[in-house]
Parts: C-alpha cells; sequence; structure tokens
C-alpha cells in the first residue's frame, strides 16, 4: 500500500487517516469545551504514553479500564477523520482528548477558553529515530530509501504534521498561560513519579499516594507494552504491520546514539541551532548539543 499525503496550511497529513475537511472543520467550527484536557504533541514524543498516565489518573490508579478499552477510545484522536469523529462526538465531559496538530491548525476556540494544554515534547534526535522505524512499519509515514534520506526529510519538514522546530516553537507560545502544562519524555523517564505528581497538580487532581504508586506501576513502559489495550497492536494492519514490528520499541533516552553518525549528528546540532537560536527556552537535550 502506498502512502499518501494531502496538504493542509502547507502541511503534509497522510490521507489514510486525516482529511482536509475534519481540518477545515476542527480550525474553524469545532467548539473547544472549558473543561476540556488535551494532550499534543509532535507524533513520537511520548502521545501514548501520556494517554496511560491520564487514564489511570482519572481512575484513581485502578488499571481495569486500561485493561479493558484500547487507548485511542479512552482517549479519541481530536484529530482523526471517519472513526476519530465519531468517539470525538460521543464522549462526554469532561473530554481528554490527542492531537498532532501544530497550533495554527488547532481549534481556533481554544484562545476564548479554560481547556487545558498537556504539551509532551522529546528530543528532535530521539524523535527521528523513532519515526524512521515507524515509518518502516506504518502507511502514515513515507519511507525513505536511507537514514540519512529520511533526516533530510525531517529537518526541511517534509513529514506528517510539518516541521518538529515550528511545532513546537508553535506551542510554546503558550508557556506563561497558566492552563498550559509543558511535559518533556525525558521528565517522565528520569523522574516519572514526580512529573505524574506534577501533572495531577495541574489538572487539580488529588490522590493519595498509595493511587500516585499504582499510577506509576502501570504506566511503566513493560506495563504498557504487555498490554494489548495500550501497546497499538489493535490498530488495523491497514495501518501499521505490528506481525513483524512493535510499535513500543525501546522507550529509551538517546537512542539516536546508536543510529546517528559523526556528521550526522553535527550536521542536525547546526540546523538545530539555526532554527532554534529565537526561543528563549533551555531544553534538557540541549546540553547534548
Amino acid at each position: 500500500m502506498d502512502t499518501d499525503y494531502f496538504q493542509h496550511e502547507g502541511i503534509s497529513f497522510a490521507s489514510l487517516m486525516y482529511s482536509p475537511e475534519r481540518l477545515q472543520y476542527l480550525e474553524k467550527d469545532f467548539h473547544v469545551r472549558d473543561d476540556d484536557v488535551y494532550i499534543v504533541s509532535y507524533p513520537k514524543s511520548g502521545t501514548t504514553w501520556m494517554m496511560e498516565i491520564l487514564s489511570l489518573i482519572c481512575k484513581n490508579g485502578d488499571f481495569a479500564w486500561c485493561r479493558e478499552v484500547p487507548n485511542f477510545m479512552r482517549i479519541p484522536w481530536l484529530d482523526v477523520s471517519g472513526i476519530g469523529e465519531k468517539l470525538v462526538d460521543e464522549c462526554q465531559s469532561p473530554r481528554f482528548l490527542a492531537s498532532h496538530l501544530p497550533i495554527q491548525c488547532f481549534p481556533k476556540s481554544l484562545s476564548s477558553s479554560k481547556a487545558k494544554i498537556i504539551y509532551i515534547a522529546r528530543s528532535p534526535k530521539d524523535v527521528l529515530v523513532s519515526l524512521y522505524h515507524f515509518a518502516n512499519m506504518s502507511y502514515l509515514v513515507k519511507k525513505s530509501n536511507s537514514f540519512d534520506e529520511f533526516m533530510k526529510d525531517f529537518l526541511q519538514g517534509s513529514v506528517p504534521f510539518g516541521s518538529w522546530f515550528d511545532h513546537i516553537k508553535g506551542w510554546m507560545q503558550m508557556k506563561d498561560n497558566k492552563n498550559f502544562l509543558f511535559v518533556t519524555y525525558e521528565d517522565l523517564s528520569q523522574d516519572h513519579r514526580g512529573t505524574i505528581k506534577k501533572i495531577c497538580t495541574f489538572l487539580e487532581k488529588e490522590l493519595e499516594e498509595q493511587a500516585i504508586d499504582l499510577v506509576v506501576e502501570h504506566s511503566s513502559f513493560s506495563s504498557m507494552k504487555n498490554n494489548s489495550m495500550s501497546n497499538n497492536s489493535l490498530v488495523p494492519d491497514y495501518v501499521i504491520d505490528t506481525k513483524n514490528n512493535n510499535f513500543m520499541r525501546k522507550g529509551i533516552i538517546g537512542d539516536w546514539k546508536n543510529h546517528f553518525t559523526q556528521k550526522q549528528k553535527e550536521y542536525m546540532d547546526k540546523i538545530y541551532q539555526q532554527k532554534m537560536k529565537d526561543l528563549d527556552v533551555k531544553f534538557s537535550w540541549d546540553e547534548h548539543l
């Protein structure tokens, strides 16, 4: 099966799961509710992990829901057409929804609402590696002839949802908004419990320490990888070929070191510094430049 893209506001979207009509509706006519909570991210940045954490927080650590209902039904994808639209329409308040949309494509009604945004980001080098492997097992991202070729497409923003740099810089415009929480994949990896407590505070959700223990335990990489409701093994094989691949691959920080040559590292570091020089924010991965 070929992977087809269409363009919306100069950004590529996979025709298999997205449509111009859905994106136009979301941007102009979708009503953001004051009690909505959105997980927003660039692809391969930890969205599935955050979906599991929020599912567990909602249920006070009880993992039964996560074992019985697929994650995309617990927290529907806002931007997916077809079944995604139906799941969002049927979602009862307070809604927890996920999205990969860049800020300029997000519903305009967000600006006049009290909805909360949890933006999860990850080192662009690890995002690139994860997206490269994902392209080789899915029909949502076009495969490349080599890792070097894929890197160039990524750095040019010629992949679904456009430029990683534009995506994060766009959403970081909201960093001082009290209804915006910025979390990194690295935060979750290095201080899992502390970051979960931070998320609870942001959501104004008080959990007992025992409930926090359960959220930590059941949102671990090993727990999710062994849970068919969380590891995306139930996604149709016309979207992802999971027979010879695993959606949840390693779940580690710094896997890029196993893929990059020194020349590729230096090239990406140079592009990163050029693209991010005007953003007055320091990230944990900056120290590796």
